[in-house]
């Protein structure tokens, strides 16, 4: 049974996601559909990479991605399908692909060419729901598409270090359901800059100076609960991602406030750290 995920900005309010699963079922006899989020931001294409990202990896090979966040055929915006690792992915030649692979290199990509089989103005999703049912059958994905050798990237969204490497600038690129902020600085680049020296990390007037291996390691639990730092805790640390990660301690955004509204952090707030 093929699996096949759903990563869109549709939301759940209109009838979008129910006519993409629709049209699946309609040209696939047995699959299995999951939705991995219809909450991405309108046109959010980091929201969209950093969540795929989240994700794709533990699904098993044969998995078959549909990504259909700012789709639509443009000059610009060609449709590809990819395979990388056993998997499949389709969507929108837009960049979102490069901050979903970051520096992986997928085993093939086409640009899909089936625009002009059909004489009407054939939709992303229709288009797509073709792809997959394709590869839903074993289809080469050549057939589909001409081969290329590279897909668009976003550069601007990644940090950049200083000349004398003694700072990174970064920038939020997500705030998740708990409210923690999600920066685009790796683990893997701080290290490489960092060199074990102190560092401080600012985000706007919020400074740390320690990385949590995570949110447990930053209580002590030898201390008895009442006499604990708990309550307001902020914590740095990787998350399972790998990206530097601000957060506060069972922070709850309806009640008590999180990472994002305490620290006044919103997408593509800029956070620096320095050596």
């Amino acid at each position: 049974m093929s699996i096949i995920t759903l990563t869109t900005d549709y939301g759940n309010k209109d009838y979008f996601v129910s006519s993409l699963k629709a049209k699946l079922i309609s040209n696939i006899d047995i699959t299995n559909i999951v939705d991995i989020s219809h909450e991405i931001s309108p046109f959010n294409l980091t929201e969209a990479g950093y969540v795929l990202e989240g994700a794709f990896n533990n699904f098993p090979k044969g998995t078959i991605h549909i990504l259909s966040v700012d789709s639509e055929l443009t000059p610009e915006n060609k449709h590809i399908a990819i395979m990388y690792d056993g998997c499949y992915f389709i969507g929108a030649d837009n960049g979102v692909f490069s901050l979903i692979f970051r520096d992986k290199k997928p085993d093939q990509i086409v640009e899909i060419n089936l625009h002009s089989n059909y004489n009407h103005k054939i939709s992303a999703d229709d288009l797509f729901v073709k792809v997959a049912a394709h590869v839903h059958r074993s289809g080469p994905l050549n057939v589909v598409g001409t081969e290329i050798n590279s897909i668009k990237e976003i550069t601007n969204l990644r940090p950049v270090v200083n000349k004398e490497e003694s700072q990174i600038i970064g920038s939020v690129i997500y705030i998740d359901n708990y409210g923690n902020v999600v920066t685009n600085i790796t683990e893997k680049l701080f290290k490489e800059v960092s060199k074990t020296r102190p560092f401080t990390i600012n985000a706007r007037n919020i400074k740390f100076s320690k990385i949590h291996k995570n949110y447990s390691d930053a209580i002590d639990f030898n201390l008895e609960k009442k006499d604990r730092e708990e309550d307001g805790k902020k914590i740095a640390l990787f998350n399972n991602l790998s990206y530097l990660q601000l957060s506060i301690y069972k922070s709850n955004p309806q009640t008590v406030g999180s990472a994002s509204s305490l620290f006044g952090l919103s997408y593509r707030d800029v956070v620096s750290v320095y050596f």
